[in-house]
């Protein structure tokens, strides 16, 4: 059941990125359509703002979120059995150690930074070493070990500057529509392919955010099956997610941008949001996971047999 998980986890990753990849050549597409009827310029247009645009959040991103954060990088003699634990659940992989950054903030999180394994971070508030006991922490350092074996960062990063493509292209195709529409000689579009075209680059947006929340909400589903895998232990990982979900607080220096890269939701909570609009699945969800692939009774079953 574990490795069924994990392996239909990436599925689920691989068919939404593909889907991803179709939105952007149709908002590109659609824009060339209305702008001028060449849609060969308009996949141009798009693979060159992609070849720009793409790389360069991909580099800065790790930084960024660090900057953001708040995170301050820590020693081992500062925090000896943070790095222990780090250190252990680590050694249940070929990874190369992350450094070790902690975050000031009383409310309970963790998150995980980096590109690529040679060059990984991981950051834990004050809040979360100060209420979780030591399994808690490692089932929590194994979810973001795990985050930095699977690439999620390098998938998320990708995801988030995808999204900033197409709203680029979008607001191009906008503006030169609004300012001087086709060439005079290249009018005569159908009117209802036309406004098709608009529709889509109106609502692509959208479509786009949609895309990169369901990657991130499967993301947290694969990290939380391959930390089990990593330290064959759901237990400190489902009593971690128990504690962390019970705070309402929200991490001061999180936003938007960088929610998804957190262990569980650091902008506190929303009452009655849509799971199409959030960054992370439902806690008792990726609980109920966790419970199914290894066996474990909830306790509601417990109280129900005999």
């Amino acid at each position: 059941m574990l490795y069924q998980q994990i392996e239909s986890n990436k599925r689920k990753t691989i068919m939404l990125i593909l889907l991803f990849c179709l939105l952007i050549v149709g908002v590109g597409i659609a824009v060339s359509y209305l702008t001028s009827g060449d849609i060969v310029t308009g996949i141009i247009m798009t693979l060159v703002i992609l070849a720009i645009y793409v790389p360069t959040t991909y580099m800065s991103a790790s930084k960024q979120v660090l900057s953001m954060s708040g995170a301050r990088k820590v020693s081992r003699s500062e925090y000896p059995q943070l790095h222990r634990i780090v250190e252990e659940v680590i050694a249940g992989t070929r990874l190369p150690k992350p450094d070790v950054y902690v975050v000031n903030d009383p409310v309970p999180n963790a998150f995980a930074t980096g590109i690529n394994p040679d060059k990984a971070a991981v950051a834990f508030t004050t809040g979360l070493l100060e209420q979780l006991n030591r399994e808690e922490l490692e089932g929590v350092a194994a979810h973001e070990v795990a985050h930095i074996q699977n690439y999620d960062i390098r998938v998320m990063t990708i995801s988030i500057a995808l999204v900033g493509v197409i709203v680029y292209i979008g607001n191009i195709g906008t503006r030169m529509l609004f300012y001087g529409g086709r060439r005079r000689g290249d009018r005569q579009g159908h009117p209802a392919l036309m406004l098709l075209a608009i529709i889509f680059i109106i609502f692509s947006p959208l479509a786009a955010q949609f895309i990169r929340l369901a990657i991130s909400r499967n993301r947290e589903y694969l990290a939380d099956a391959t930390a089990v895998n990593i330290i064959r232990n759901p237990h400190g990982l489902i009593r971690a997610l128990e504690k962390i979900s019970s705070h309402s607080g929200r991490v001061k220096n999180a936003t938007s941008a960088t929610a998804a890269m957190y262990i569980s939701m650091p902008l506190g909570k929303r009452r009655r949001r849509s799971n199409l609009f959030s960054t992370h699945p439902p806690v008792e969800s990726r609980i109920k996971r966790l419970q199914e692939m290894t066996g474990i009774q909830s306790d509601d079953d417990e109280q129900d047999s005999p």
